[in-house]
């Protein structure tokens, strides 16, 4: 880690990053929401069979200032956005901010409990496809990575499908539906949300444990009588997961994004089922303030990839301190990519 002056610069960026995907974002869906035709205040009247009079449409669209210019009621969403203040649902008449502490943790137990088992699943093929040897051993390693590459395409809302014909309708095994923090009830969800995942994280992080058994250090340790057990978990695996460390951000963000179809097939509460049926409902915003925080939880997640890629990786703490040292950050030193292990054996 960067430390001092460097340090702060550092951090500073990455919230300043924060900021900007919080403006970029909520602009965004503003305005995609905005151009899509229709009326926000029959949101707010109870839904388009509402039938409200004249005088109700006009006395709601004053209250919610939907009667201001555009521009206008741009400019409060975004002071709202960055004060903290989302507003008021117009469909369910509470603060956004209510609405998102109730249903965001569901969804980030069920983003981490995901993201977990994709590593899980994906480090246990990883390893033992570079593990395996021989002609038996080759054709598992074939057959592991087409796996990896179906598990990896295979869409959240048919995985899902398949689960809860197989394991909930046909063996009755687990619920098909889901509700809060019940054990049985957040298993099929989460192996819907995972596979994809650790199909993903599998491929890079078998290329590159593959890359790092072929490396000179990998080699040397070899010939001093390491056993390849002791080669892999102390030389190795350390190269071959920094790929997917690097990925893990994205694959955060990919969980999150999932959520939206799994919730909902599921009928389990969280951020994804409510901007779902905020979006339907053209409640703007919940739609602005559910989108945000994920942005921005994407971000700080990010962060958090970051900090674990230059704590596991002394190469990048290396850079940084040249980099400091000749006032040019990060650049001041060239920084090979992770998949090169060579420095690290």
């Amino acid at each position: 880690m960067p430390r001092g002056p460097a340090w702060v610069r550092w951090l500073l960026g990455r919230l300043a990053s924060a900021v900007l995907v919080a403006w970029v974002v909520a602009t965004v869906v503003f305005f995609a929401l905005r151009a899509a035709g229709g009326d926000p205040t029959e949101a707010i009247l109870g839904g388009p069979g509402s039938q409200a009079g004249p005088d109700a449409v006009a006395q709601a669209r004053e209250q919610y200032g939907l009667d201001r210019p555009l521009v206008v009621q741009y400019l409060v969403q975004l002071w709202q956005v960055l004060t903290l203040d989302l507003g008021t649902s117009y469909a369910r008449k509470v603060p956004v901010a209510d609405l998102l502490v109730e249903q965001l943790p569901g969804t980030l137990l069920l983003a981490v409990l995901s993201l977990a088992l994709a590593w899980a699943l994906a480090l246990a093929v990883a390893t033992a496809a570079v593990r395996v040897t021989g002609p038996v051993g080759r054709a598992c390693a074939a057959v592991l990575r087409g796996v990896e590459v179906v598990a990896a395409v295979v869409p959240h809302f048919w995985l899902g499908a398949v689960l809860i014909v197989v394991f909930s309708s046909t063996l009755g095994w687990f619920p098909a539906t889901s509700s809060g923090t019940d054990p049985a009830g957040l298993v099929l969800p989460t192996v819907t949300l995972a596979v994809p995942v650790a199909g993903f994280l599998g491929q890079v992080m078998r290329d590159s444990l593959t890359e790092a058994e072929a490396a000179p250090f990998a080699t040397s340790a070899r010939a001093r009588g390491a056993s390849p057990t002791r080669v892999l978990w102390r030389h190795t695996l350390r190269h071959g997961v920094l790929p997917a460390v690097s990925l893990s951000g994205w694959a955060f963000g990919s969980l999150l994004s999932g959520a939206v179809v799994v919730e909902t097939l599921f009928g389990r509460p969280g951020l994804g089922r409510l901007l779902l049926d905020a979006t339907m409902q053209r409640d703007v915003p919940v739609v602005v303030g559910a989108v945000v925080v994920v942005a921005v939880g994407y971000v700080l997640v990010m962060l958090l990839v970051d900090v674990a890629e230059r704590l596991l990786d002394p190469r990048t703490r290396t850079a940084a301190a040249a980099g400091a040292g000749t006032g040019g950050g990060a650049r001041g030193a060239a920084v090979p990519r992770a998949g090169e292990p060579a420095v690290l054996g």
